[in-house]
């Protein structure tokens, strides 16, 4: 049977805290992406598994939809009312020219992946930051060697600058960008 998925922006108002009730955030890493030296990329094995609980999920929840409410942006992938696939980024500027503005989210539920929905949530997610006026987009990014050929594959790059709030979040991520 076909899926018939849409992907579209959503405001504060589609999303309370039941927003990612059904969502699957399952993830088996078993090597990841790490920077040695300035820029050289390397791979290494670390086995970990990511998943959230329904309490993650809530406060997610909360959080896409305060982002909404302070002028971000907020896309989604639906099969039917299920919500399979989201992203956001927030109206919040910043590097050596205010020319960064941040990617926090982008995740693919598990049975999803694969399918292009995460290349069309980093799609409506560059134009929204775009139309918002910033120049890149910032991307803290799972070290997973499948999440950082995703981003490969949609032009991204290591960061020229590093926002140390968002890697001190996560000191195993690599910080991309993205050129608008």
């Amino acid at each position: 049977m076909a899926r018939s998925i849409e992907v579209r922006n959503v405001s504060a108002n589609d999303i309370n805290e039941k927003f990612l009730i059904d969502f699957d955030r399952y993830q088996e890493t078993e090597d990841v992406w790490y920077i040695n030296g300035q820029t050289k990329v390397d791979t290494r094995s670390d086995y970990f598994i990511d998943n959230w609980s329904e309490e993650q999920k809530q406060d997610i929840s909360l959080y896409l939809r305060e982002c909404s409410k302070n002028g971000g942006g907020v896309v989604c992938a639906m099969d039917g009312k299920k919500v399979i696939g989201f992203a956001n980024v927030e109206k919040r500027f910043f590097g050596s020219k205010n020319q960064y503005i941040p990617l926090p989210f982008i995740h693919v539920s598990n049975a999803y992946r694969g399918e292009g929905i995460g290349r069309q949530l980093f799609l409506k997610c560059c134009q929204i930051a775009k139309d918002l006026g910033a120049e890149k987009l910032y991307i803290g990014a799972h070290p997973a060697v499948e999440t950082q050929q995703f981003y490969q594959s949609v032009g991204c790059v290591i960061a020229e600058e590093v926002n140390q709030e968002i890697y001190e979040k996560e000191p195993l991520d690599l910080q991309l960008e993205k050129k608008l």
